[in-house]
């Protein structure tokens, strides 16, 4: 399936070589099928759905497919993040400890805002915080990484990619401090979802949503899962409607992360709805973790071969850096390139240097190894489109 138009500045040879590479990934069956959208200006040059969502659906993928984002999540995470600290709630050197007093004890206590959106916390880059645990009810899982979670560092010695203890109590923060003590739920919906207009955007797989979502498909060693409370498999939390995970718990469409993505190049603001204002996101997608690598990539690259590269994050998102290294952004988007990604399946950039927007949607888990090296090539073959 196929909206594309034409669009100024894109290449239209090089987007259909970017089309035909992720057509020849799907026919070599290295993943089941995609939905990617390439834009620049705002102007949509590619959108087009390949290949099938599930190996038990033969159907050919929708445009409208709605895909688990994984730790894409935290991006939008981060906006409420940023929403709260220009409204007064929260401030960069906020300690978790000040909103959440039960995550206490030396030295975790030291923690602030910013070493959680950095990952400069100390503690260990864990996927739940204590085994076999559910993980779909955000106050259960605050109240078991109050409990086990322990530093290991002092915060700011080393960046440790932290999956799931980051940014569940950056929503926690958010939560508690939000002066109408909604849930995490409805603050996303009524403050960025409704707002951008992304009605196939949830927290949780909305009931309406579940007809057209992409069931996870994951590899032999992925090395976590996801329990819920719904007795739905091992990865639970993910189907649920009721799943609140503010680090991979939403779900959406190629279409509305292109609309967050876009809110974020346009300096968070679009169709005239404003979420955040221009310098916090310039701020944002500074590089805050110098040359230090991240220990999770490090040893994906030390296992691969190939020599660990700098961590480059902002406050939150992911930067493409300066260094010639493997990096799912590509080796050609500029060093201040930002965006998310998630669990080899899910990625946006955005590249202010040329105003140019990626998603790119994937059904089919990759090793995480393979899935840099994918989207490496994919985002080489995009940028190469903008002239």
């Amino acid at each position: 399936m196929n909206s594309s138009g034409p669009a100024q500045s894109l290449c239209a040879e090089r987007l259909q070589c970017l089309r035909d590479a992720i057509a020849g990934d799907i026919e070599r069956k290295l993943y089941k099928g995609a939905v990617v959208l390439v834009a620049r200006d705002g102007k949509v040059g590619l959108h087009e759905a390949l290949g099938q969502g599930h190996s038990d659906d033969p159907s050919a993928l929708r445009l409208d497919a709605v895909f688990n984002l994984f730790s894409l999540t935290k991006a939008f995470t981060n906006v409420l993040v940023f929403r709260a600290i220009e409204r007064g709630q929260l401030a960069l050197t906020t300690k978790v400890s000040s909103v959440i007093p039960e995550f206490c004890g030396r030295p975790r206590e030291l923690i602030t805002v910013a070493d959680l959106l950095t990952h400069f916390t100390g503690l260990p880059g864990v996927f739940t915080p204590r085994p076999g645990m559910c993980i779909d009810r955000l106050d259960e899982v605050i109240e078991a990484i109050c409990k086990f979670v322990h530093a290991a560092e002092m915060p700011g010695v080393r960046v440790d990619y932290s999956p799931m203890v980051a940014h569940a109590l950056l929503g926690e923060m958010v939560r508690r401090s939000d002066p109408a003590r909604r849930s995490f739920r409805n603050i996303m919906t009524e403050d960025v979802l409704m707002p951008l207009g992304l009605s196939d955007t949830a927290v949780g797989v909305r009931a309406d949503l579940k007809a057209r979502h992409v069931v996870p498909e994951f590899p032999a060693k992925f090395p976590a899962t996801h329990p819920g409370h719904g007795d739905l498999g091992p990865h639970s939390a993910l189907l649920q409607e009721d799943s609140e995970m503010p680090w991979v718990g939403m779900v959406s469409t190629a279409s509305d992360v292109f609309r967050f993505a876009e809110m974020l190049r346009r300096g968070g603001e679009l169709d005239g709805r404003r979420i955040v204002g221009p310098r916090i996101l310039e701020v944002a997608t500074r590089n805050w973790t110098g040359e230090h690598p991240n220990q999770l990539y490090k040893g994906i690259a030390l296992s691969r071969g190939w020599k660990p590269f700098p961590a480059y994050l902002g406050f939150g998102f992911t930067l493409r850096g300066d260094a010639v290294c493997q990096h799912q952004f590509g080796t050609l988007t500029s060093a201040r390139t930002f965006g998310n990604h998630g669990a080899g399946s899910t990625v946006f950039w955005v590249d202010p240097q040329v105003d140019m927007t990626f998603v790119c949607l994937t059904a089919g888990l990759l090793d995480e190894g393979d899935n840099i090296e994918r989207f490496q090539r994919l985002s080489d073959i995009a940028r190469s489109a903008a002239l």
